[in-house]
């Protein structure tokens, strides 16, 4: 089935420090996991929809110019009156990024607006990772993502915990459970493993999510070391590109993503069947190819995911 890539979940802005220390300047900039990852699909030159409510204020301006640079349909219209939902975002050593949230018009949906806004054709549909924070807002994106699928759309996640979003960890556990248990691709970084299972190894928590219901692949980022991928036949791994300049780490892991997702629908394996039965050496070129994604975006301030034809570029040399 052929059809529309489309992400679900929050759009931001981040308030980035221009230099190092507490007081320093912040700039505003467009961001959110989902946000970044519809855009990075667009690039690569695939169909994407964004579904997430825009705010009506200045903020909600600045998401919505990246979105149509890049070619992202905007699925929900009509802009919403809430204001846009703001990340603090601070920096350690490495530049590997911090937030602190402020929500706002991202939760500011209803059933049926998103049910209604969900195209016919989807061949993808991924879960953003605040949908499963909050109880109310997880029972509606549950339904959209049991759409979706009942539309064929293969359903992917990226779990991207946000701990100082979740209050209610038992409940945050048991919602995400839910979601995890819809999915055919589930991405996670080494930092979600170590909060969701600490002490276990990658392996044994990837071989758990392989055994739910609908599991046929699972990525793992570890930042530098690179990504590991595990199918229900083979495990791969690739390391990371480092770009010649290095910018910061904003935006790398939904490049990544969008990466994965557009090697397997040009590879004709963006189905469960055939996501399940991967191969190590097709993992590696998978992951080759979204490391190239990844470390493209690196080498620029801020989420700047790249073309297709820059990672043609890269991946030619």
């Amino acid at each position: 089935m052929q059809g529309m890539f489309v992400v679900g979940g929050e759009s931001l802005i981040d308030l980035v420090p221009v230099a190092a220390g507490a007081d320093a300047e912040r700039v505003a900039l467009a961001g959110g996991s989902p946000f970044n990852c519809a855009i990075a699909l667009a690039k690569l030159g695939n169909d994407a929809g964004f579904l997430c409510p825009i705010s009506q204020d200045a903020h909600g301006e600045l998401l919505l110019a990246p979105l149509a640079e890049a070619g992202v349909s905007i699925l929900l219209g009509e802009r919403v009156a809430a204001p846009t939902t703001r990340a603090i975002v601070t920096f350690n050593e490495k530049m590997q990024a911090s937030y602190i949230f402020e929500r706002g018009a991202d939760r500011a949906f209803s059933r049926e607006g998103l049910l209604a806004a969900l195209p016919e054709a989807v061949q993808l549909y991924q879960i953003g990772g605040f949908c499963p924070i909050l109880a109310e807002d997880a029972a509606i994106w549950t339904d959209v993502v049991a759409a979706a699928a009942g539309r064929g759309a293969v359903i992917s996640i990226d779990i991207n915990v946000r701990e100082k979003l979740i209050e209610d960890e038992k409940g945050y556990r048991s919602r995400l459970s839910g979601f995890l248990d819809s999915a055919h691709i589930i991405k996670l970084s080494e930092e979600d493993h170590a909060w969701l299972e600490p002490g276990r190894s990658i392996e044994d928590h990837a071989a758990d999510l392989l055994r739910r219901r609908h599991c046929r692949l699972v990525v793992v980022t570890l930042g530098e070391a690179g990504s590991l991928a595990f199918s229900r036949r083979a495990k791969g791994q690739a390391p990371i590109y480092a770009p010649p300049v290095f910018g910061d780490t904003v935006g790398a892991g939904d490049s990544l993503m969008a990466g994965i997702l557009t090697w397997l629908a040009e590879h004709d394996a963006l189905r469960p069947a055939e996501l399940g039965e991967l191969g190590s050496e097709q993992l590696h070129a998978m992951l080759r190819f979204g490391a190239v994604v990844a470390g493209i975006n690196c080498g620029r301030k801020g989420c700047n995911p790249p073309t297709r034809a820059e990672v043609d570029i890269v991946l030619g040399q």
